[in-house]
């Protein structure tokens, strides 16, 4: 039996520190996490937690320096969203919160890139999100830090700066839905398995980008990020 053309190749983040390479199975990420975003995005109060997905393959690695992004095609309102993402190491269904770190091998430095405009009308017109938020390129993600090394994240810095100019500023310990939480409530409705990746929420202060930008940010105690938007892809 063969495959009738080559299979794609396995999507992979860098670990830092090491040759050693993260194998990624599926991205989640939580939606409106940060109180203050959620009130910028016209929500407020602590709801259940609600998640969507990107492909694997939506990954952009940014293991050292600067990466660069193509500006996608489809938008005119291309929005960063500078997030804490949570590395799965075991797998496991009905994770407690009391014992969910177990579960996690690492964490990174990630940016959940959203289509604004396509997203907000997809949502008026009820329909799902993923042109706005799963396309090519749409995680970019620094190398994975092994918990061993960073030990339990549970507070710390998480900033994004846009062409130098501060755009996002805030602390991990201001998550609505602690890292612990949301395994325990994502592990409810799928089954965790080693290679996962959750992008765990974005501060205030998301806005619109355009080629030529340069993100720099960071969560204290993980890592950087540094990208460049470059130009839109050509044919």
């Amino acid at each position: 039996m063969a495959y009738v053309f080559p299979a794609p190749p396995q999507a992979v983040v860098p670990v830092a520190g090491s040759t050693d390479l993260f194998p990624v199975h599926r991205i989640y990420c939580v939606g409106r996490n940060y109180e203050e975003h959620a009130k910028e995005m016209g929500f407020t109060g602590r709801e259940p937690p609600f998640f969507f997905a990107k492909p694997a393959d939506a990954l952009l690695p940014v293991p050292e320096g600067t990466g660069e992004m193509p500006y996608p095609p489809g938008t005119q309102n291309l929005h960063h969203e500078m997030e804490l993402v949570v590395a799965i190491g075991r797998r496991g269904r009905n994770i407690a919160a009391a014992d969910a770190a177990a579960y996690i091998w690492g964490y990174a430095v990630g940016l959940d890139m959203t289509r604004r405009d396509l997203q907000g009308e997809a949502k008026k017109l009820g329909r799902p999100w993923e042109i706005g938020k799963g396309f090519d390129f749409s995680a970019p993600v620094s190398s994975v830090k092994s918990i061993e090394k960073t030990g339990e994240i549970t507070r710390g810095r998480i900033w994004l700066k846009v062409n130098g100019t501060m755009r996002q500023d805030s602390d991990v310990s201001k998550l609505i839905w602690s890292v612990n939480e949301t395994i325990e409530h994502l592990s409810k409705y799928f089954e965790l398995v080693p290679g996962d990746l959750i992008f765990t929420g974005t501060p205030e202060g998301v806005a619109a980008v355009l080629p030529g930008d340069v993100l720099e940010g960071a969560v204290e105690g993980v890592g950087t990020l540094r990208l460049k938007i470059a130009p839109p892809a050509q044919d």
